[in-house]
């Protein structure tokens, strides 16, 4: 069994040289690109905030002022479908003033969060949106953030510009270092990035200004190149 054992471990290291001659030497690049999108909609956060001596005042208090928020929203044409509610809370406040003999502080009161988050598929809107939540009773506005339905063609896009990217780099190498490049022998994509906005100037009138911009939707590819004897 020992002897058998050595014979096959020096068959492994009498092949082993010749297995690395036949590994052609690889060239790694990436590669990335990035295409515009004009946003379809945008997603406004906002809701009330109300504190009151007892969790169930503070909860109430809170409930009549956000159906005022939701039907603002509706007035300013936010379909029912478009809004979700995202957060809702009740918590104690405490005051360190106030603490007992223990150390341990007071609750001097509660606090009730509703948040809600709507879609707004007019982005020229989006403005007059804020101003309507505000007016109804809205005292935390917490994001505005803007999207697109599809950009699966800008996706293609930007795919279709790294790698061509990609490959110009690679023959810059080749012929910068005087090798051959003789075939690609890995191909793949990073996830794509989310698409952040590029603020653009654009003003409202008689309403709460906005910036819709642009979305950038970015592709990145990599690539291995066997590089020829």
């Amino acid at each position: 069994m020992l002897r058998s054992l050595l014979a096959s471990t020096a068959l492994i290291l009498a092949a082993s040289p010749a297995l690395a001659e036949d590994i052609n030497p690889t060239l790694s690049l990436s590669a990335s690109a990035t295409v515009d999108v004009q946003p379809d909609y945008a997603t406004v956060s906002s809701g009330v905030v109300t504190r009151a001596a007892t969790a169930q005042l503070a909860v109430q208090e809170n409930a009549q002022a956000m159906t005022a928020v939701f039907e603002a929203l509706r007035r300013a044409g936010v379909s029912s479908n478009d809004m979700q509610t995202s957060q809702l809370s009740v918590s104690p406040v405490y005051s360190n003033s106030r603490a007992t003999e223990n150390g341990e502080s007071v609750i001097t009161g509660y606090e009730t969060r509703n948040t809600v988050s709507a879609r707004v598929r007019d982005t020229s809107r989006v403005g007059n949106v804020i101003d309507a939540m505000v007016s109804a009773g809205a005292n935390n506005i917490q994001d505005v953030s803007f999207g697109a339905e599809d950009t699966s063609a800008e996706m293609d896009q930007a795919r279709r510009e790294a790698v061509a990217t990609l490959l110009a780099r690679a023959n810059l190498f080749a012929d910068a270092a005087g090798f051959e490049l003789c075939g690609i022998t890995r191909l793949s994509e990073d996830f794509a990035r989310p698409a952040a906005p590029m603020m653009m100037a654009r003003m409202e009138m008689d309403s709460t200004p906005i910036a819709a911009g642009q979305l950038e939707i970015t592709a990145t590819v990599n690539a291995d190149f066997c590089i020829a004897d």
